[in-house]
């Protein structure tokens, strides 16, 4: 027992230092790897619902731009031009519109793809 108290103290700080970095690293090396599918997915699904509602927030933004530049007419966009301008797939784009739908943000217009953005 005695032994073993002089060796704790005769070990170097910065030695203790070292060895309890190395320990809270490896726990956190090994909670990462032992997460399971379920909560992967659960993050996958967060991530997708605030990209989703980021880029809705884009298209109201876009919206209220377009509205600010020409304030007399409504804004229409088809669905596919506002992919292009967004740099996002059309079927992200419509899960969005849709999204702002809910909001009452957005109307569907009579013309099959196209979108009244109400600004």
């Amino acid at each position: 027992m005695h032994s073993l108290t002089d060796l704790f103290l005769r070990t170097p700080f910065h030695w203790w230092i070292a060895l309890v970095s190395c320990a809270v690293g490896l726990a956190a090396i090994c909670t990462r790897a032992l997460r399971t599918g379920e909560w992967r997915a659960k993050r996958t699904e967060r991530n997708k619902k605030k990209e989703l509602r980021s880029l809705a927030e884009r298209i109201s933004g876009y919206g209220h731009s377009v509205h600010q530049r020409y304030p007399t007419g409504d804004v229409v966009v088809s669905e596919r031009d506002l992919a292009g301008k967004l740099r996002k797939r059309p079927d992200t784009v419509v899960s969005a519109l849709n999204l702002l739908l809910n909001e009452q943000k957005v109307q569907k217009a009579p013309l099959n793809g196209y979108w009244k953005l109400n600004a």
